[in-house]
């Protein structure tokens, strides 16, 4: 079967959409043979058979034999997927969790149309248009179909409210509601800003420079550049954020593949900060995107990179829209740094999808020491010739080791299971009016917000509920982290996104790091010129 699937792949991809004018007698002799072969399974097979879906699973199983990251995308996922990276999606702008069988609001989103008809977060939707949502166990995709579609549509809701007898019925027409690459940005410390970038995506130069304007206004002379778990995104958008740090002509990355000639991409005169001390902190989720900006940024000896070694997402990706309206990402050239390092890690011959697992397991990611390069790996940064490695992600100027003691088994089962999700959800829900009032700003909520015994026993009943059983000597190994996580969740639903990572930023380790190198000047410029 295996074989029949993949000899049927090499016919479907040919039969989608082949280049035209090929001489290749051999390859349309296969082409040939494998649609006789579809048309008598249409034909004469013995019972009905779902064609198209045949089709769609050749096409998958084709694609991952080439590399992890050639994939076919269905019609009706291509949607969803392209939303990240575009930027905005249709629909009506809020925020949700469902809780207990019940569509709260968290949120809604400024400007968009729930907030403009009047809905409130902690409202609950039970109606969409006649369909009964609450308590019949409504999953996050239906709700998702439900609320959005096209722009300029209607659709009616049914809302419950606290302290309102009767159901609430509004109308609400959709309209484009924007996805934001930039989750934070703000001073860390006097004449110190941070962004957060979560993504590189069609509007993600744009909010890099507002937020890098406003926390000049602020008196920002240095930047942390957050790219810990940014799995990456457009190219396009990796060559403006790291434009904005280059100087004029400075190769930024290259691409070049079998069939793909070697083509630059190079930094213009318009950066807006290509003056100043400059950190970029990145982990082992970063990838892709992240690591362009990360590698050029290294290899110009324009910054520090801070951290651990990135993921090793290096191929180029190209899509291809199929007549069904389903696509495929077919890798099509490799991303290599200015200095000439591929950022792809290996994948033929390994178990790539557990790299970072065994990561783990060889201690890499806790002990800097258990990294070892090859000299052949050896490459020069092209200002101050200090060493680094290529063979699979960017390898940070200095490492930061994950912190593991923070984290039980306990901790991770109440993540998993949602508890710690809906135990704030259901706070803030009883409290959102005196949280307000009492906590008017994150640094507010930092000093004064204290669990109380009642709380944490309210916590471990919803994990008990859960079958996530008490284990005490976890519980309180996990108490000091898991507090600050759902104050920061509560925070997050009170005041924004931002203060979620305000809240989280005390305890990120590379961020303290990169603050003690930004205060130092002395060591800064050591460890730029390889002398740490």
């Amino acid at each position: 079967m295996k074989r029949y699937m993949l000899v049927l792949a090499c016919a479907m991809f040919t039969l989608l959409g082949h280049p035209q004018g090929s001489k290749n007698e051999q390859l349309w002799e296969q082409q040939r043979k494998v649609a006789y072969v579809i048309n008598a399974i249409d034909q004469l097979y013995v019972d009905t058979v779902n064609l198209p879906g045949v089709i769609d699973d050749v096409i998958t199983n084709m694609l991952q034999q080439l590399d992890p990251h050639s994939a076919y995308i269905p019609k009706e996922e291509l949607a969803r997927a392209n939303e990240v990276l575009e930027g905005s999606f249709t629909g009506i702008g809020i925020q949700f969790q469902i809780l207990e069988d019940t569509l709260f609001v968290v949120q809604t989103i400024s400007g968009c149309p729930a907030e403009k008809v009047g809905i409130y977060p902690g409202d609950r939707i039970v109606m969409v248009e006649d369909t009964l949502i609450a308590g019949v166990n409504v999953k996050n995709s239906q709700i998702m179909r439900m609320l959005r579609g096209k722009k300029g549509t209607t659709v009616r809701v049914k809302v419950q409210r606290e302290g309102v007898k009767d159901w609430i019925e509004f109308a609400i027409v959709r309209d484009k509601i924007p996805i934001h690459s930039m989750d934070a940005a703000y001073m860390v410390e006097p004449g110190i800003g941070y962004i957060k970038i979560n993504n590189f995506g069609a509007t993600t130069v744009q909010e890099f420079q507002e937020g890098w304007n406003m926390l000049k206004k602020k008196g920002a002379k240095q930047l942390v550049l957050d790219l810990q778990g940014n799995g990456g995104g457009y190219l396009v958008a990796a060559i403006g954020i790291a434009d904005e740090f280059l100087a004029d002509d400075k190769l930024v990355v290259y691409t070049q593949g079998e069939h793909q000639p070697r083509s630059a991409a190079k930094s213009t005169a318009k950066g807006g900060f290509e003056q100043g001390d400059l950190v970029v902190l990145v982990d082992e989720y970063s990838a892709s995107a992240s690591e362009i900006v990360s590698g050029a940024v290294q290899d110009w000896d324009r910054g520090l990179v801070v951290g651990r070694r990135t993921f090793g997402k290096g191929l180029v990706q190209r899509q291809m829209a199929l007549p069904d309206g389903s696509a495929i990402r077919l890798t099509t050239a490799r991303y290599y740094t200015p200095t000439g390092r591929c950022i792809q890690k290996p994948y033929k011959g390994v178990d790539y999808q557990k790299d970072l697992e065994e990561r783990y397991k060889h201690g890499e990611l806790m002990h800097v020491d258990s990294i070892h390069f090859p000299d052949s790996l050896k490459y020069l940064t092209l200002t101050e010739a200090r060493t680094v490695y290529g063979g699979g992600g960017i390898m940070p100027d200095v490492f930061v080791p994950a912190d593991t003691t923070r984290y039980t088994a306990y901790h991770r089962n109440l993540l998993a299971k949602g508890v710690i999700n809906r135990f704030c959800v259901h706070y803030v829900d009883k409290n959102r009016e005196m949280l307000k009032k009492q906590y008017p700003t994150v640094q507010k909520m930092k000093k004064d917000f204290v669990f109380t015994d009642d709380m944490w026993k309210l916590l471990v009943e919803m994990g008990e509920k859960e079958n996530v059983k008490l284990d005490t000597l976890q519980f309180e190994q996990s108490k000091k982290y898991l507090s600050l996580q759902l104050k920061a969740l509560i925070a997050r639903d009170i005041m924004g996104n931002q203060a979620y990572f305000e809240m989280m930023n005390d305890e990120n380790d590379a961020l303290k790091q990169a603050i003690l190198l930004l205060q130092n000047k002395e060591k800064y410029n050591r460890v730029l010129k390889g002398k740490n």
